[in-house]
């Protein structure tokens, strides 16, 4: 958040206008929250938040233009400074995992966004995960399954930081040369990785290293 002000500015981007009301007046009546801006589609809301830099964008999943999925991908792939909280009506795992990869700080269920909204915002700001609490099974689920693979994979652990970014960024099905120009390195540097990772995991073939990554993206 921008040190030179005490607010926190949001914005809201939903395609039901009745709805953004609702939240908007629930948000405001927390003191030093201030909705600066609301959009109905992703597109717009993109637009907003390059104009005017909120400290938070709490976006609809599914939304006309642009998916918020779509947006939070664009807004981390620009390092656009904006922390993101989902909005969903869906109670689906995929979906929650899929947001929980991007790294999404918040995950709000519509239902429950009027008595969740601003306990997420305050989480968020500081730097914490925030999901409503009807997802908690989601995150022990989730848990489980990291620890299963780490038990099965003990190689994971000895893997560099960069070897854990790499994977990671190839679960997202990103080739070398796009690994190597966000990482800044070379092509062949990321070859190396690969071979590297390949052999901590005990991998072997061309296409392991890619399938392992896809499968247990959620887990990485």
């Amino acid at each position: 958040m921008d040190g030179a002000r005490d607010e926190i500015h949001i914005l809201i981007a939903d395609d039901h206008p009745i709805f953004r009301k609702g939240l908007r007046q629930v948000i405001e009546s927390e003191a030093r929250l201030k909705v600066v801006a609301e959009a109905d589609d992703g597109a717009a809301a993109l637009e907003l938040i390059r104009q005017l830099k909120p400290d938070i964008a709490i976006l609809d999943i599914h939304m006309p233009e642009m998916s918020g999925f779509d947006l939070a991908r664009t807004l981390f792939e620009q390092s656009i400074g904006v922390e993101v909280i989902f909005l969903t009506m869906h109670k689906a795992e995929d979906m929650f995992n899929a947001a929980m990869d991007m790294g999404v700080k918040g995950y709000v269920l519509k239902d429950s966004a009027v008595t969740d909204i601003v306990g997420s915002i305050k989480a968020v700001i500081a730097g914490q995960p925030y999901i409503s609490p009807q997802l908690s099974s989601f995150l022990l689920n989730r848990s489980a399954r990291r620890q299963e693979l780490r038990r099965d994979t003990p190689g994971l652990d000895d893997l560099t930081p960069t070897e854990r970014k790499v994977l990671r960024m190839l679960a997202e099905y990103k080739t070398s040369k796009q690994i190597a120009d966000e990482l800044f390195i070379s092509p062949r540097t990321v070859d190396n990785h690969r071979a590297n990772i390949s052999a901590k995991l005990g991998l072997h073939g061309s296409h392991a290293l890619m399938k392992f990554a896809i499968e247990h993206k959620s887990e990485l």
